[in-house]
């Protein structure tokens, strides 16, 4: 049975990571599995078929790699500097979630990750594979079993030292280390992300159906957006961060002390009235290292359109005239959705 070396911990806290959870891969639990099973029976994962083609692997984190006994759970605190909801109050101005704020953190945490891989491999004479949300890995139980947090009431893990802002990198290593224990639920009788949300995505605590998710739906979801949930998006463009931010464990949450992370001081809260302008080559531009670039321009004009429906603000109307008869049929209806709204 193998510690991480001192110095390795020493140098994963010079990254910029939180210290090492680790979890015993034998004793990863088969409910996991179950639980997702249930999820995708349920076919609460909409259009995410990547869930279901991977589900044999993701079930147990030795179905993707035989050989791992132990899972370095790692974290990066992306803590916001100001209330995260503010922009609600102001329909005219963009919502975008927190973490699409500047870089992409997947880009942030993989190379320190596979930093702290190679140390491991020189060090414990072990190999070893990192995971930053890219893989068939279910990375939140993972988290909750070496005791870095616990899944809420809303599916996301929560931490007593950052709250809900928390990115999660892995690292499998073939290396049996000494696991830490787990972390027990801490949501007691709270309800607060669950009553906060817009859409009702909940059926009930700790089951969330993606289809309805706001989330889902300004990225993950391709083609026009039911009707009935578009003036629940509110002016949200790029995720929702509600039942994150209501959590009562944000109190012990810290600003995040990486540069990259910060949000940058334009998309804190942009004029819809100027994401609507932007062309294809200045939303590629404007977005280049941003998780908001993979949505593409056209699923990301659409949801700036529903969010300018649901301004009240009539003077916008001018503004979506061009896409009113345009040739992509989904930014179309929005366009016509949005301004008989306004009207």
């Amino acid at each position: 049975m193998f510690n991480l070396p001192g110095r390795v911990r020493q140098r994963i806290i010079d990254l910029g990571l939180t210290e090492p959870f680790i979890a015993d891969l034998s004793e990863t639990s088969a409910v996991h599995g179950e639980r997702l099973s249930e999820f995708l029976g349920n076919q609460y994962h909409g259009s995410m078929s990547w869930l279901a083609s991977g589900f044999e692997r993701r079930k147990h984190p030795q179905a993707l790699w035989p050989e791992a006994k132990s899972a370095i759970i790692l974290g990066m605190n992306y803590g916001p500097d100001n209330d995260p909801l503010v922009n609600l109050e102001t329909p005219e101005k963009a919502m975008i979630s927190v973490y699409a704020r500047n870089r992409d953190y997947h880009d942030v945490m993989k190379g320190r990750l596979k930093e702290v891989a190679g140390l491991i491999v020189r060090d414990c004479g072990a190999d070893a594979k990192v995971f930053v949300d890219t893989a068939p890995l279910m990375e939140k139980p993972l988290a909750q079993q070496a005791g870095m947090g616990w899944q809420g009431k809303h599916t996301n893990l929560v931490s007593r030292d950052y709250g809900s802002w928390l990115f999660i990198g892995t690292i499998l290593t073939t290396a049996r280390m000494d696991p830490g224990p787990p972390e027990i639920d801490h949501c007691g009788s709270c309800r607060a992300c669950l009553d906060i949300c817009p859409t009702n995505a909940f059926p009930r605590a700790y089951e969330l159906d993606a289809r309805l998710c706001i989330s889902y739906l300004t990225i993950e979801h391709d083609g026009p957006v039911e009707t009935g949930l578009r003036e629940k998006m509110g002016n949200r463009v790029y995720g929702c961060d509600d039942c994150l931010a209501v959590c009562p464990w944000n109190k012990f949450a810290r600003i995040a002390n990486e540069t990259g992370l910060l949000a940058q001081e334009d998309l804190k809260a942009p004029d819809l009235a100027e994401l609507i302008k932007l062309t294809e080559a200045e939303f590629r531009r404007k977005f280049s290292g941003s998780p908001i670039k993979r949505i593409g321009w056209a699923r990301f004009i659409r949801n700036v359109i529903y969010a300018i429906g649901n301004s009240g603000a009539s003077h916008l109307i001018e503004l979506l005239k061009p896409f009113e008869h345009h040739p992509d049929p989904v930014l179309q209806d929005a366009a016509q959705w949005a301004i008989s709204r306004l009207k």
